[in-house]
C-alpha cells in the first residue's frame, strides 16, 4: 500500500477541514455488513455496503448500495454501460488505487483516488435525501462513520468524484 494514502485519522481530519460533520462508531473489526449491523442498531440512516469492481476494459468502479440491497452485477453493468459486465477487482488494485484492503472498501476511500481512476456508482436512495445520514467505514473496518447526505455529496465534490446514480428495483 502506498504510504501517501490517507488513514482513518487523516480522513476525519479532512472532514473537519472541509467542514463536514461526522459521527464515528468504533466496533470490532468486521468483514461483512451482516457482522457490522449489530453494532449499528441504534443508528438511523443509510447503512451502506461497497464493492470494488472492474469491467473487461479494466475500468474501475466503486459501487455503494444500501446494505440490504440485492445487487446483480450484470444488471448494474448494463445500466452504467460497463464493457463486458462487472466483476470484482483484485485486492492489489484496490490497495493501489484506494489505499484499503478487502473488508475496508468504502466510498470514503475515494479521498485516496487522486488520479480519478475509479468511477463511483451509488444507489440512488443513498444520495436522493431519503436518509438523514449515510454510513460507511472510515478507511478502517473497525469503525463506521456517518455524515449527512449533503455532506456526503460535498465530500464527493471535494474529492472530484461525480456520482453515477443507480436505481435498483
Amino acid at each position: 500500500m502506498a504510504n501517501n494514502h490517507l488513514k482513518k485519522e487523516d480522513l476525519l481530519a479532512k472532514f473537519k477541514e472541509w467542514e463536514i460533520e461526522s459521527e464515528t462508531v468504533d466496533h470490532p473489526e468486521v468483514f461483512t455488513v451482516e457482522a457490522m449491523m449489530p453494532y449499528l442498531e441504534r443508528l438511523s440512516g443509510a447503512m451502506c455496503k461497497n464493492l470494488f469492481l472492474k469491467d473487461k476494459k479494466k475500468r474501475l468502479y466503486l459501487l455503494a448500495a444500501l446494505f440490504d440491497r440485492e445487487v446483480k452485477l450484470s444488471d448494474v453493468g448494463k445500466k452504467v454501460g460497463a464493457t463486458g459486465g462487472l466483476r470484482l477487482a483484485d485486492e492489489s488494485i484496490l490497495e493501489e488505487k484506494l489505499g484499503v484492503k478487502q473488508g475496508c472498501v468504502t466510498a470514503y476511500a475515494l479521498v485516496n483516488d487522486v488520479n480519478k481512476d475509479v468511477k463511483l456508482l451509488v444507489d440512488d436512495d443513498i444520495i436522493n435525501g431519503k436518509y438523514d445520514k449515510v454510513w460507511f467505514h472510515p478507511l478502517d473496518n473497525a469503525a463506521t462513520t456517518g455524515v449527512t447526505c449533503d455532506d456526503f455529496l460535498k465530500f464527493l465534490q471535494k474529492t472530484g468524484h461525480e456520482p453515477v446514480s443507480v436505481k435498483f428495483e
